[in-house]
């Protein structure tokens, strides 16, 4: 098949179909022989995708035989290597290492936190792997001279002598490892019995150590090839030469291919095309290329840039879009992608920004078109995936509502049989918990909730007793070994999947998702015994880890012409259209990786490759699908947090462009853009709605007088004249505002537990002057704490202030106590309004009676204390329960003259208020109240929204129904009469 010598290398330019090309040029090669030549081929390629596209195009031709394509990996099982033991699963060993590096943080904490435990574990099995592929031993690593370093690199170096047995030639090897040993077995054998038909390794670039090393042994053999994407021809042979320093040239998209080179003694210019067809735009190329110079030789766009000529043929088929966000970033592309299956093409979106590939198939739902998306679904964000990684969350933790809920309405929860029902219990609970709590559910709480519905659900003991069940198998546990972590959390996830007394398969395992999460928990389950004991909390963060390493792919669920890929796949394929989206800065190039264990001098001297090859590589992928018949470049200049900086090669680019007035450059470029800007224009004329809404007016609604409130407390009388909507809202409409689902240790629970905890002191009648009331006052304040306060810190500050303000409230009471003695608590009072028929209600704290049988009434107020002011105007509530008390509002007792009522402060300032009951009287309190309803029973009066707030800034219950925002404080309010 081959008549020149070896060692060869071919080439394919950037924009053609590589697998089309490569079938081109077999052709070209082997029509006329026998036929059977075609089967004597062996074709090696890098990625699952690259070899499914060969045989697509294989099956497309005439009637022939097909050569044998196998993947690179797959050498390491060549049966020459069949004495070899086998390779260690990447998991195992990633197991292996996480049990040395966990004595390591607990021999060092101040190494690293625990919670890197498994990142740690991963770049030192990533560092494994990189020296097995280049051939670097743990002696090279040692003999690194760290004497002027910090000593943080010294340890590291300690620490990586344990590779050693690893690297021994005896031990079960990785996969890099075992492809090395089988290489250097393939190689000797290969000088005396080469192959007997023709090698040939096709898309591959030689990244790995292991790869590059197979590319070289088939270049030699007499029947071998190897054909590279995207070499570049044009590059000049000084640049070349300039490739060959890791610190000057590994992020040249050539820099692997100049190595090469070396290696095989061979000049660029013996590098032949593959085929004979011509790149689609070659001008185009040459432009890139020359865009892509190395930092030191940039100065050669003055002197080859003019002789480019023309540029305009070059860039007439290049878009550039500049969106104002990411999502009008994936709209623009979903729109061109749209197009481009309505005019019958294929289009390809091609980027490392998975979030950007998500969006735009959501953006693409909006026509029902599905994207033939390369990386497929992330398993973690699959039903089954985030039902595991939520069981996983939830063992050991404490269980809070949100956290709860979340998982009963996960689509697998209860998916055995009878859902319906259960949703709809999940729904009462839900309501159960935000109105009652408590903030963190357990069994007892569910069958508490159980108990209290039995008459209403005659079914809901089983559901009950199944999560009750759960419930009690989510308490905290120790430490145990990985095994044990595995069957427990899976038992658990398919109890929580098949819902009670349900048998047969569990719904979590069905359907692709569930058996891709399947085989990954068995694989987990396989090597646990490597795990050693682990946290909850450890068991989970490694769970996720694993699961992140895996994806959903359905082959046959995309639209055939609206294509996502990974930068990877895009090497053995084109499009008619190719997207290359995320042109910024940090996504495309990635941020140079970081090694925890070698820095970049170190990694220099030892022979590793610097995290700059990462960027020549991907600068290669963005040469090759920038080669496109037709290529949008997209990207978004800002993202939610800040501006966002354009990736370096469109900076060089569009700087290229802009330097070549007289080739017409500039004038490309505003072409470029021009046509963006009209993509971005049209898909944001999908977005604008065809009629304007009109702003949702300032209620005021006025309910019949029936219909008006019946029942109002004092508290809600201040809220009747700063936002009577609320009012309306919550006892009109009886919709009741709902606490939050994740219960916080926010101001009303601290004042609930204060004001507890002064009440079983004082109710106890221990004397405020004894020596040890403080003492008593803050035991009673700890055990209240610990009953209704679930969160352990939260209760330690507020009992530190409490015992802070401690002395100043017992030296007040010690006053208090010589002029009147408690009485009442938390004692409820009622009085009807007369001629109204509306019932006044309010809740004192504390009630005192003097020895001439007067009332001392006191509110306790952990937070700010109402003004002298403010009572006068729209705090009225200890002034209106002082006109309560004085008509026998409080049952037992009776009507009693109040002589004082004071807010006692315990907040960071404690001070005791009075009320101003000698500017206020009781009697003049009661008449303005009466004023103020029989105002508001007036059926001309409406609720109107926020009519005297304190703040512009305040955020009431009921804004949102009220459609504040909408409508501002300048607004007038729209009276409208409800029926």
């Amino acid at each position: 098949m081959f008549e020149s010598p070896g060692p060869r290398l071919f080439a394919l330019p950037p924009g053609t179909d590589f697998a089309t090309e490569m079938l081109r040029g077999l052709a070209e090669r082997l029509d006329g022989g026998p036929p059977e030549a075609w089967a004597r081929v062996t074709i090696h390629v890098p990625t699952r995708r690259m070899q499914r596209r060969l045989r697509e195009v294989f099956d497309a031709g005439p009637a022939r035989m097909v050569p044998r394509i196998r993947l690179i990996n797959d050498v390491a099982q060549d049966p020459i290597g069949a004495d070899l033991p086998p390779p260690v699963p990447a998991l195992r060993r990633r197991l292996e290492l996480s049990q040395l590096i966990a004595a390591l943080l607990a021999r060092e904490p101040d190494l690293a936190p625990r919670a890197r435990l498994f990142d740690l574990s991963d770049s030192l099995a990533d560092l494994m792997e990189e020296m097995q592929g280049e051939g670097v031993a743990p002696s090279a690593i040692a003999g690194l001279d760290v004497a002027d370093l910090s000593g943080h690199w010294a340890r590291s170096l300690r620490f990586l002598q344990i590779l050693e047995p690893w690297f021994d030639a005896e031990g079960a090897p990785d996969g890099e490892a075992r492809m090395r040993r089988v290489m250097e077995r393939l190689e000797r054998r290969w000088l005396t019995e080469p192959p007997d038909g023709p090698v040939i390794v096709a898309g591959a670039t030689g990244s790995r150590g292991g790869t590059m090393r197979f590319m070289e042994a088939v270049a030699r053999l007499p029947q071998g090839a190897v054909v590279l994407p995207g070499f570049d021809p044009e590059l000049p042979g000084p640049i070349w030469e300039r490739l060959d320093g890791p610190l000057t040239g590994e992020d040249h998209p050539q820099y692997l291919y100049a190595g090469l080179l070396r290696r095989l003694r061979l000049a660029p210019a013996e590098v032949r095309s593959w085929s004979a067809t011509p790149a689609p735009n070659a001008l185009r190329n040459r432009l890139v290329s020359l865009s892509l110079r190395p930092p030191p030789v940039t100065d050669q766009w003055l002197s080859e840039g003019p002789l480019l000529g023309d540029l305009a043929p070059a860039c007439d088929r290049i878009t550039l879009i500049e969106a104002p966000s990411p999502r009008a970033e994936a709209e623009a592309i979903a729109l061109r992608m749209r197009q481009a299956i309505e005019d019958g093409q294929t289009c390809a979106l091609v980027t490392p920004d998975r979030v950007l590939t998500r969006a735009v198939a959501a953006a693409l739902d909006r026509w029902g078109v599905a994207p033939d998306d390369s990386a497929g679904e992330p398993l973690p964000l699959s039903p089954p995936g985030r039902l595991l990684r939520q069981v996983a969350d939830l063992r050991g933790a404490r269980l809070t509502g949100e956290g709860l809920l979340s998982l009963l309405k996960h689509p697998l929860c209860h998916a055995g049989s009878e859902r319906g029902p259960h949703l709809r219990r999940t729904h009462d609970l839900e309501l159960s918990l935000r109105r009652r709590g408590p903030p963190m559910p357990d069994g007892g709480t569910i069958r508490a909730f159980a108990a209290a519905r039995l008459g209403q659900d005659h079914g809901i003991g089983p559901w009950a007793d199944w999560l009750a069940g759960l419930l009690d198998r989510f308490r905290p546990r120790e430490e145990r070994m990985l095994a044990d972590h595995v069957a427990d959390h899976l038992a658990l996830a398919e109890l929580v999947s098949m819902g009670p007394g349900t048998t047969g398969s569990p719904p979590l395992w069905q359907e692709a998702p569930g058996r891709e999460a399947r085989r990954v928990c068995d694989q987990l389950a396989r090597h646990a015994d490597a795990g050693g004991r682990l946290s909850p909390r450890d068991y989970a963060s490694l769970f996720d880890g694993v699961l992140n390493t895996a994806e959903v792919r359905e082959r046959d669920r995309g639209h055939p012409q609206a294509l996502i890929w990974g930068t990877l796949e895009a090497r053995a394929q084109t499009a008619d259209l190719v997207i290359l989206g995320g042109m910024n800065e940090g996504v495309w190039p990635p941020a140079a990786s970081t090694d925890p264990w070698l820095n970049r001098r170190m990694r220099e001297t030892a022979g590793l490759p610097l995290p700059e090859r990462r960027i020549g590589q991907a600068a290669l992928d963005y040469m090759l699908a920038l080669g496109a018949p037709e290529a949008w470049i997209t990207r978004a200049v800002r993202t939610d947090e800040a501006p966002t900086v354009p990736s370096r090669w469109l900076n060089r680019l569009l700087n290229l462009l802009e330097g070549l007035p007289h080739q017409s450059g500039p004038e490309a470029v505003a072409a470029m853009k021009e046509r963006g800007d009209r993509w971005l224009a049209r898909s944001a004329a999908l977005s604008r709605p065809l009629h304007r809404e009109e702003a949702a007016p300032r209620p005021s609604p006025r309910p019949p007088p029936e219909h008006r409130p019946r029942r109002i407390s004092v508290t809600a009388i201040e809220r009747l004249r700063r936002d009577p909507y609320s009012v309306y809202a919550e006892s009109v409409l009886r919709l009741p505002a709902l606490d939050p689902l994740t219960a916080a240790p926010d101001a009303p629970l601290r004042g609930t537990v204060m004001h507890k905890a002064l009440e079983r002191f004082v109710s106890a009648g221990i004397a405020p002057d004894r020596s040890d009331a403080s003492a008593q006052l803050l035991q009673m304040a700890s055990d209240v704490f610990e009953k209704d306060c679930a969160w352990p810190v939260m209760r330690r500050l507020w009992l530190a202030h409490l015992a802070r303000v401690t002395p100043d409230f017992l030296e007040k009471e010690v006053e208090r106590r010589t002029k009147a003695t408690p009485q009442l608590f938390e004692t409820k009072g009622e009085i009807e309004v007369p001629g109204l028929g509306i019932t006044l209600v309010a809740k004192a704290d504390r009630i005192d009676i003097t020895p001439d049988r007067q009332a001392v009434i006191l509110d306790y107020k952990t937070g700010q204390v109402p003004t002298e002011k403010q009572q006068k105007q729209f705090a009225k509530q200890l002034l209106l329960m002082t006109a309560m008390a004085e008509r026998g509002a409080f049952g037992a007792l009776g009507a009693m003259k109040v002589s004082e009522a004071f807010f006692v402060g315990l907040g960071s300032n404690p001070k005791v208020t009075p009320a101003p009951l000698a500017e206020v009287t009781p009697d003049q309190v009661w008449d303005e109240l009466q004023t103020l309803l029989r105002a508001w029973m007036e059926p001309a009066r409406g609720f109107s929204a926020r009519m005297a707030v304190e703040r512009e800034d305040w955020e009431g219950d009921y804004d949102h129904l009220a459609r504040y925002g909408e409508w501002d404080h300048a607004t007038p309010v729209t009276p409208e009469d409800m029926v």
